[in-house]
């Protein structure tokens, strides 16, 4: 059954206390003293305005709160009330401002489903306290809400949801309630009603957001682990190459990182990197682990890896578009003598010349089976050698540039030490090797824009 909360006229109450809401002052103080009835109304609309426009803006949702109980209590010279917000899954009011209603009321009151249904049901307007007690949450929190001296309880419904409870006490002047004076709070509580629910949207906006941000990283993890583990699968396949595509992928990050390439574009470097070998899974073992220089056939067939590396990976919908083009392209030169496709400079995808440089530094500085690491002032030298022919000038000038910053001192993370190695790192003279080449690489040869 129903229970009506639609408010009789209510008794006089007469001032127990002085109010003092400085945000109100002055307009209760006219409030008190005019009794022009359109002058109350225009300083009423003015109080209106200012709570929609308190509403309206996003600052500290608390303070809002609070600014507008003042608003609401001071526009009718209310002696006490407050608001509070309810957590629909907690079943609970919680308090977010009361002025006047003394410090023994609760901040927070629970609310059982019937008390939900009801207050939904009766809608924004002012129930009245006699009315109010048969609710169970009245018949729990009756001496509370009586010593708090509040006669009205008005539900906060929006698109029939109950958003919370404003608590309205007796007039200061003493005057019962008018029907217009119902209006207004109905007026001011349905602001604040929308204060709460605009604030619960986008606290779920947030959750949301925080729950697709979670789940966002975890599938990147995810698809950063798979990575991983098909770089090791490749070089599984090479017993005396065992972790290059992890190598060469750190280094493409490196070089990267190097260039200023925003975040999501340095992963997708790294990614390039660690699968740009993808093709040799479909070489025979023989021929990646043979203990010499191979011959013309051979070479012939391992050559094909590039392009098998570019059917593999191009049906998959990456979410770094460059990755089959690395692959495909990261043994072509700037000089146009690379394979598979003989491209020239700026017609090879500029990821594809990072990770040749990459793969090229991670084979001069790692032993092989026919020949031993080169020592690191003869990589320098080499790399600066073939600046324009093999590799563009300022992809080296960004490795450079990361392995002299390590070696000064500039960076903390150590990330070539633990790829080369101390020895390597250590080198004598290679702070002013590295310097001076990169002086030449930025005077010798014209930079190559990204394709």
């Amino acid at each position: 059954m129903c229970v009506s909360f639609m408010a009789n006229d209510p008794r006089p109450y007469r001032i127990n206390g002085s109010t003092t809401l400085k945000v109100t002052e002055e307009r209760q103080q006219f409030l008190h003293q005019t009794t022009d009835p359109r002058n109350k109304l225009v300083h009423v609309f003015g109080a209106l305005a200012d709570l929609g426009a308190e509403i309206a803006n996003k600052n500290n949702f608390h303070d809002t709160i609070r600014t507008s109980i003042h608003l609401l209590l001071g526009s009718l010279g209310i002696m006490r009330g407050g608001a509070a917000r309810y957590a629909k899954y907690e079943n609970e009011l919680s308090m977010l401002a009361m002025r006047g209603m003394g410090e023994e009321f609760p901040l927070s009151l629970g609310v059982c489903h019937e008390d939900e249904r009801q207050f939904r049901q009766n809608g924004i307007y002012p129930i009245e306290v006699a009315a109010a007690k048969v609710l169970p949450f009245y018949q729990v929190y009756c001496q509370s809400i009586e010593r708090s001296g509040i006669q009205y309880l008005v539900p906060l419904i929006i698109h029939e949801e109950l958003m919370g409870v404003v608590f309205v006490g007796e007039k200061a002047s003493g005057e019962a309630y008018s029907g217009h004076d119902m209006e207004v709070i109905c007026a001011m509580a349905r602001h604040i009603g929308v204060a709460i629910s605009q604030r619960n949207l986008l606290a779920e906006l947030e959750r949301k957001a925080d729950e697709n941000r979670k789940l966002y990283d975890e599938m990147r993890t995810t698809y950063k682990d798979t990575v991983r583990a098909f770089a090791a699968a490749i070089d599984s396949k090479d017993k005396y190459t065992e972790g290059h595509s992890v190598r060469v992928g750190k280094y493409t990050e490196i070089i990267a990182c190097e260039l200023g390439w925003a975040e999501d574009e340095v992963e997708g470097a790294a990614v390039s990197g660690y699968l740009h070998d993808v093709g040799k899974l479909t070489v025979d073992r023989s021929i990646i682990n043979a203990p010499y220089r191979i011959n013309a056939k051979e070479s012939n067939e391992l050559n094909r890896h590039p392009s098998v590396g570019y059917e593999i990976l191009q049906p998959i919908h990456h979410p770094y578009a460059d990755v089959p083009l690395a692959a495909k392209y990261h043994h072509e030169r700037m000089d146009g003598r690379g394979y598979p496709d003989g491209l020239y400079d700026r017609e090879i995808p500029f990821i594809a010349k990072i990770v040749n440089l990459a793969d090229s530094f991670d084979a001069m500085t790692t032993d092989r089976p026919y020949k031993r690491r080169r020592p690191a002032n003869e990589v320098v030298e080499d790399l600066q050698r073939n600046v324009g022919k093999q590799f563009a000038p300022e992809i080296v000038g960004g490795l450079f540039r990361g392995i002299l910053r390590e070696a000064v001192g500039e960076t903390a993370d150590k990330r070539f030490r633990k790829l080369l190695g101390r020895e390597f790192m250590e080198t004598e003279g290679l702070v002013s090797m590295l310097k001076a080449s990169l002086n030449n690489v930025d005077t010798e040869t014209s930079i190559t824009l990204m394709s």
